[in-house]
């Protein structure tokens, strides 16, 4: 039976090597992105932020040619009706959804201090109402609702299997420097594992990848004499696994990298 995955966030990044993977499995990809000019930022390579504001249409097109079938929307997932415009388009175009890949973030980095950068020169904000409802807006909200939608869909046409994959950072004992990112994270990790619970006698699994730094376009040669980096090829890899056949057992599980 062939799959149909949203992989929400995919235009650059993980997302993006995650809609690749999963193309290569066979899997039918809805991408959904969201152009937006970030914040200048000396501390984080021009090629991040020029990541950020393009569209989903190279990987489209990359997928394409490999074979592959994949369809793009641009959409804000902090609109409540995003999850119904997604799941009705994916199943319009290939099909019912029975791969969710909860990847896109809203991330702004916030702090309780009141230092203007990071150690690595990076741009740095004290928390206010837009940093924390910009980040738990899309990596919390957003995600539980597409969490919801998905399982109302599945219960309702009688679906028997099902893979959700969050991807998340931090950990439940905070993430000083990104602290609204790291509640954010904590929020979809929480709803991810209920979801496991809850699902399960449904055909679903729901895991989470914790990606260590992972070079997106943000990576400088500072954070690389840091801390081990990983490709988003490589956490792909781990998503894709778990949207597999092979991994029909696994679920409730968090998979960290290094």
């Amino acid at each position: 039976m062939p799959h149909t995955a949203v992989v929400t966030g995919a235009n650059q990044g993980i997302g993006a090597a995650t809609a690749r993977a999963l193309a290569a499995q066979g899997v039918s990809v809805l991408i959904t992105f969201l152009r937006y000019a970030p914040t200048p930022d000396p501390g984080v390579p021009d090629e991040y932020s020029t990541a950020r504001e393009g569209g989903a249409d190279a990987v489209v097109r990359a997928i394409a040619e490999a074979g592959g079938r994949a369809h793009a929307v641009e959409v804000d997932l902090t609109g409540a009706d995003a999850p119904g415009l997604l799941f009705d388009t994916a199943e319009r175009v290939f099909g019912p959804v029975d791969i969710l890949v909860n990847n896109a973030s809203g991330w702004v980095q916030d702090t309780f201090l009141a230092d203007e950068t990071d150690q690595f020169g990076r741009v740095q904000r004290t928390v206010v109402p837009q940093t924390f409802d910009r980040q738990l807006a899309v990596d919390a909200r957003a995600g539980a609702l597409l969490i919801a939608e998905f399982a109302r869909r599945h219960l309702a046409r009688g679906g028997t299997w099902g893979r959700i994959v969050g991807l998340t950072s931090g950990s439940p004992e905070g993430f000083p420097g990104e602290v609204s990112y790291g509640a954010a994270k904590a929020a979809l990790t929480s709803y991810t594992m209920s979801a496991a619970a809850e699902l399960w006698e449904h055909g679903i699994t729901a895991n989470l990848v914790k990606p260590g730094v992972t070079d997106t376009g943000w990576v400088t040669d500072a954070v690389r004499e840091r801390f081990p980096v990983s490709s988003p090829e490589e956490v792909a890899s781990v998503v894709a696994f778990l949207c597999s056949a092979a991994a029909g057992r696994v679920t409730g599980n968090m998979m960290t990298l290094r």
